[in-house]
């Protein structure tokens, strides 16, 4: 119990900043860089693992629910990522 308050500070500061953040960007790159943060989630992937492949049952639920969760993002990150990319190449001129 007693890393829990500073742990819980920490969580909310990071909300806190992470909001205000994301509040501030521009619409017209809130989409490339929500593609890049997404990909991030890559980390969120080897944490998930880590907790599927700990011992109890009620961490490897809630670990493959991250596992499958962050999959999902990193994988729409990506695909938002090659979306937005095909936007910028030059088209063929028949």
């Amino acid at each position: 119990m007693d890393a829990f308050l500073p742990l819980l500070t920490i969580f909310l500061l990071a909300v806190f900043v992470g909001f205000e953040i994301i509040t501030k960007v521009p619409p017209l790159l809130h989409t490339p860089l929500m593609s890049g943060s997404n990909a991030i989630s890559g980390i969120t992937i080897i944490g998930a693992l880590l907790s599927v492949a700990a011992e109890g049952q009620l961490s490897t639920m809630l670990g493959f629910g991250a596992l499958v969760l962050a999959t999902i993002n990193v994988v729409g990150g990506f695909l938002v990522t090659h979306r937005m990319l095909g936007m910028f190449k030059k088209k063929d001129q028949a």
